[in-house]
């Protein structure tokens, strides 16, 4: 049966961009203003504070990992009281060479490589609805590994580079998300999959989504009543049973359309419609264009 965090990763297609070391000491802070990209970040040496937007401040440590699947405004910084440096990333200029905030020179009081991404995929939002706005995981060691064998590849121009990078994230996220306690995280994936018995139902709509799935055969296969598993699902998960299949059969249609010369009808049989038209009139409504406008435009 398929793994549904791996096929949404694999389906995004995430590659890297870039990749940068970051250090500070003494007083220092720097204010990042929203973003939209996946980012993440990696400690590899001492601690300083992370306030996302929206969430409670943490402190991150030696090893912690963070990832952040829409980056909005957020403030790094040490641990004295400090006006932060404003930084928009949308046009500040790439660095070359390592940033150093507060005291320069001598041994740094934190040292990180952090780093964003884009996908291949115009569907990103489909990972960012179903994700926590923050991911920070402490103490995962091949995280750490995995973050620096990316920003060793970014920072060379060798052979196999891209394919390497595209692999080695696509690795690191699935690695992240994975490591996140689901049961703690705001509903969406991780937490559906926390859940035994609603990962076995959700492993089953991406193993067939062409099969005409009932709300009643979803919860047979969770080993839970109708309404124990329409109200556990939806509570967990954000969306009803139903909604979540057909945002997941959208998204492979999608792809589809975009990656491969196939017929109309082939697709539509593929996510679960039993005609050409049938599944043209809902991917119309889900998308807001026909089928062939979309193939066309990607």
């Amino acid at each position: 049966m398929l793994d549904p965090l791996s096929e949404i990763i694999t389906l995004l297609r995430p590659r890297t961009v870039f990749s940068k070391g970051i250090s500070g000491a003494g007083r220092w802070g720097v204010r990042y203003g929203d973003f939209g990209q996946p980012s993440f970040c990696v400690v590899l040496d001492g601690r300083c504070l992370l306030a996302v937007d929206g969430q409670d401040t943490v402190t991150l440590e030696t090893g912690d990992f963070v990832f952040l699947p829409a980056t909005p405004g957020f403030t790094l910084s040490g641990f004295e009281p400090v006006t932060p440096e404003r930084i928009d990333p949308k046009v500040t200029p790439a660095p070359t060479g390592e940033v150093r905030h507060g005291t320069r020179g001598g041994r740094p009081d934190v040292r990180l490589l952090g780093g964003y991404f884009v996908f291949d995929s115009p569907d990103t939002a489909l990972l960012v609805t179903l994700l926590p706005a923050l991911v920070h995981v402490r103490d995962v060691e091949r995280l750490s590994v995995l973050v620096r064998l990316v920003g060793e590849e970014t920072a060379h121009r060798r052979s196999g580079r891209d394919l390497v990078l595209a692999r080695l994230v696509e690795v690191l996220l699935i690695e992240a998300l994975r490591s996140t306690p689901g049961e703690g995280t705001p509903p969406g994936l991780l937490r559906g999959l926390a859940d035994a018995r609603l990962a076995a139902a959700m492993r089953h709509m991406h193993g067939d989504p062409a099969r005409s799935w009932t709300v009643d055969q979803l919860a047979k296969k969770a080993a839970l009543s109708r309404s124990a598993f329409f109200e556990r699902f939806t509570r967990a998960v954000g969306l009803p049973p139903m909604e979540y299949l057909l945002a997941w059969r959208m998204a492979v249609a999608k792809d589809l359309l975009r990656s491969h010369d196939i017929r109309l009808a082939e697709v539509a049989e593929r996510v679960g419609y039993g005609s050409a038209s049938t599944f043209s009139t809902a991917f119309s409504r889900h998308v807001g264009q026909s089928p062939s406008s979309y193939a066309r435009g990607h």
